[in-house]
């Protein structure tokens, strides 16, 4: 039997009343800017651009604006007019860290700073060095080609918030002091960094209770019985339920049960091949034809999915062939034709509630027994809640943050919000209590996971480069990924994105359909979603400027977007993993203002002509497309640090120019042939995927990797010997990543062990030649794919995770193990002696021993 999973998008809450939506708290950025201008000597300042006054006055506003803030965001529900106000005022802001960034680039294309400011986002750069920041600000005013507009631009802002600023009288506004009110919500959220032991334990993530194993046994029953029925002898099976209730963990289960696993025939992501309909069908008829399959359909809402796109190709499958759809509405289940009765998923009753919510709150902080004591007020928020399990998450994430003290679990019961009227009925009221529980810099960042299109998984460096480009991590300079990282694990703590669990790492998370629409609805007046199914784009599009576009493809539909019909669209970030149509002269000057542009599966070669003029893009990443070249002029986008051209298998080139490029803290390449040298230059360095080691020539070297200090991935292809590694790789301190591809080694080089003192992961994919791996103590996760040679491993004391793929020499034979482990897996091994797969695994080893870090 062939297995099939299909997720259909939610469509967005069009329909509901529009919200208030201030979403990012911009206390951080105002009181950046404040104090940049009171560090200011207006008198040298005002001597170059005759505007000693208007700074003043600037500041002063700033200051005082900033101070409105914490109120402004308790009463976003419900007010459009607050919404409209801090528009306006978000908007100035983003205008003013425009004048400062034009500022810092002039300074590093002058090459007279000796600050490397033109790394960072000039709001990070500032909150760490004010001084800092006046460097590039007065050089910049004592430049005469540029003092003239800047002086404009800042009096034209002043005039802005001058009615800003009128206009907050109207409502008003409570001086709450934003820094105060910053500092109740830290203290939450700094009591460290949630590790992924702490809020990654696979068991947090499921669902408790008798009634979901037993659902899943009666559904594996109904599908794999024999027996057909009029519908093409496909049978349809439906799970019905609101939103937030269990059905996509329902149908997970069934889809991985053992029973079904067995008669697999073939199966797979195969609709990920295409996104017209005409790829989809084809791709579909030849992955089904005479084969029995089960095709699950997520999330449906509307049964012509079935009958338009799906149904025909489908038939190609073999008799007997079963389908399993989980929707809201029973119509669509009508409308399909599906098995009688409909299996209802209900909300928990309250004992498992409470196991549920007990589950997501207790951590190796807080006591079991004492989570016990609390059991009669968690019943009370359950009944809030209303038992859907996806409602308990959330809540156990909120209270997760409360460490288990009575006082705020209490709070949490009596907070007024319970009582927002104006909340839509579709959304989850323990998702907007998280949120409002969250740090204003942690809810930008929530805001923005939201904006990833569905139909892609985006790696954690992905989304943090993300967050980085647009300024939203704050703290060290050196730090900002690992800072990056910790803003999501906080949001994986909070139960706001569940990781996926067939990675080890946390690297991948989803977010659920009902968080994601609670997210938009809050962003709904900066942020526009499109899919390319929505008749309405064009309206949307001109209907009202936005600050960020995320298009995304929906697999049942073939229709394109127009490049053109962008252009009104002055954004800061572009996402889009849809095939938009290109003709000759697009170009990307228009969207000047970009901080981020992420574009998939597109032909935007001729767009590469104008993306110099993209003077404040930070991020950028051209997947899957179609250029055969880069730019020469790519080496003046100063800014640029994240450049990801996966996929781009037409590229043959690298520009020399690119190592100009000195503000670089992530490069993936595809294979190309030639990397140029001066590599050693690109000391901000982090992440490099697909560095080809060549030795002579005028290649880049494995040599000039040796400066990059900083750097924490790094991925080799085509390495031919292990001494190029020893002879030209003095030492990379930080290095905690490690891939290995295509290369021809005997061994892999010993120096890593001690060059490397922090590598962690280690990747070996289609290596020749290598007979063994040894002495790598502290790697903690092991990759080994495709190497035909590979005989045995020794000596990884704290290795916790082995992946072995076509390694046919490769001679496994464990005799004593020794495991120490969480307690939830102790249980697993031990259960699994009577036959789960756990215990299948230790069953050919002479001695086992495990042992549980836990005080009983």
């Amino acid at each position: 039997m062939s297995l099939i999973y299909l997720t259909f998008t939610l469509p967005l809450l069009s329909q509901q009343k529009p919200s208030s939506a201030i979403a990012m708290v911009l206390d951080a950025f105002a009181s950046y800017l404040a104090d940049l201008l009171t560090q200011v000597d207006t008198e040298e300042l005002g001597m170059l651009i005759g505007a000693s006054d208007e700074i003043d006055k600037m500041g002063n506003k700033l200051h005082d604006l900033r101070n409105f803030l914490a109120d402004a965001d308790r009463r976003k529900i419900g007010d459009k007019s607050i919404q409209e106000w801090v528009g306006q005022l978000k908007r100035a802001m983003h205008e003013a860290a425009d004048v400062l960034d034009l500022c810092h680039l002039n300074v590093v294309e002058s090459g007279t700073s000796h600050v490397n400011i033109g790394c960072f986002d000039p709001l990070l750069f500032c909150m760490q060095n004010f001084r800092g920041c006046l460097i590039p600000l007065l050089f910049c005013m004592q430049n005469p080609s540029h003092a003239h507009d800047i002086s404009t631009r800042i009096k034209a802002l002043n005039q802005r918030l001058d009615t800003i600023k009128e206009q907050s009288v109207a409502f008003g506004f409570i001086n709450l002091g934003s820094n105060e009110y910053h500092s109740s919500h830290m203290h939450f959220s700094h009591r460290g960094n949630p590790s992924w032991e702490m809020s990654g334990d696979p068991d947090r993530f499921g669902v408790v209770g008798e009634k979901i194993e037993e659902d899943t046994k009666s559904l594996v029953a109904q599908i794999m019985q024999a027996g057909n029925n009029v519908n093409n002898n496909i049978m349809v099976f439906a799970i019905v339920g609101i939103g937030g209730v269990g059905k996509t963990t329902l149908a997970q289960k069934v889809f991985n049960d053992k029973a079904i696993q067995a008669v697999i025939e073939a199966g797979g992501d195969h609709w990920r091949a295409g996104n017209t309909k005409t790829t989809l069908h084809q791709t579909l008829k030849d992955s089904l034809i005479g084969h029995k399959t089960l095709l699950v359909m997520d999330d449906v809402w509307d049964h012509g999915a079935w009958e338009g796109v799906i149904k025909v190709p489908f038939n190609a499958a073999a008799s007997g062939s079963r389908v399993l759809i989980t929707t809201r509405d029973e119509g669509v289940a009508l409308g399909m034709i599906a098995t009688r009765p409909y299996h209802h998923v209900n909300t928990l009753a309250p004992d498992e509630a409470w196991l549920l919510l007990k589950k997501q709150v207790l951590s190796s902080d807080i006591d079991e027994n004492h989570i016990n004591m609390l059991k009669d007020i968690g019943l009370k928020i359950i009944q809030k809640i209303g038992g859907l399990p996806l409602s308990i998450k959330l809540m156990g994430g909120l209270l997760r943050q409360r460490e288990g003290l009575h006082c705020y679990w209490e709070k949490v019961l009596d907070d007024s919000k319970w009582l927002t009227a104006e909340m839509p009925r579709e959304l989850s009221y323990a998702v907007y209590l998280s949120y409002e529980d969250m740090p204003s810099y942690l809810r930008q960042c929530f805001l923005y996971y939201s904006l990833l299109p569905k139909c892609k998984k985006f790696h954690v460096a992905e989304v943090v480069a993300m967050w980085i480009s647009e300024g939203f991590i704050h703290g060290s300079l050196n730090d900002l990924e690992e800072s990056g990282r910790y803003y999501y694990n906080e949001l994986i703590s909070r139960n706001l994105i569940e990781p996926d669990k067939s990675y080890f790492d946390q690297s991948y998370c989803s977010m659920h359909d009902l968080v994601r629409s609670f997210a938009q609805y809050m962003m709904k007046d900066e942020a526009l979603i499109v899919h390319n199914e929505d008749i309405n784009i064009l309206a949307k599009l001109n209907s009202q400027k936005f600050l960020r576009l995320s298009i995304e493809a929906n697999i049942l539909q073939s229709g394109e977007i127009d490049w053109q019909s962008m252009h009104k669209q002055h954004v800061r970030t572009l996402i889009s993993a849809i095939h938009i149509k290109m003709k000759h002269g697009d170009s990307l000057a228009n969207f000047s203002c970009l901080r981020v542009l992420h574009i998939e599966s597109t032909d935007v070669a001729t767009l590469l002509e104008s993306l110099h003029q993209l003077k404040h893009l930070r991020y950028l990443a051209l997947i899957n497309t179609d250029i055969s070249v880069l730019p020469g002029n790519i080496g003046n986008m100063k800014l640029l640090q994240f450049l990801n051209l996966c996929g781009c298998t037409q590229l043959v080139d690298l520009p020399d120019n690119i190592v100009n490029l000195g503000q670089l803290r992530l490069l993936s390449i595809p294979r190309i042939r030639m990397i140029p040298r001066g590599f050693c230059g690109l000391t901000s360095m982090r992440r490099l995927h697909g560095f080809r080691a060549h030795m002579d020539g005028d290649w880049c070297s494995l040599e000039e990797l040796g400066p990059l200090s900083q750097l924490k991935l790094l991925k080799v292809i085509q390495l031919e010997s292990e001494w190029e590694w020893e002879e030209q790789v003095e030492a990379m301190p930080h290095l905690d990543e490690l891939l290995l591809c295509n290369c021809r080694l005997r061994c892999v080089p010993l120096g890593l062990a001690s060059n490397a003192r922090a590598l962690k992961k280690l990747i070996i994919q289609d290596i020749q030649h290598l007979s063994y791996l040894e002495n790598f103590p502290l790697i903690v996760d092991l990759t080994l794919l495709g190497s035909p040679d590979l005989e045995r491993i020794t000596n990884f004391p704290n290795l916790q995770k082995l992946t072995i793929t076509d390694c046919p020499k490769l001679i496994y034979k464990t005799r004593h193990f020794q495991l120490f482990c969480r307690l939830w897996l102790l249980r697993s091994v031990a259960a699994g002696q009577s036959g789960s797969r756990v215990g299948t695994n230790f069953s050919h080893m002479e001695h086992v021993k495990a042992y549980a870090d836990d005080e009983n």
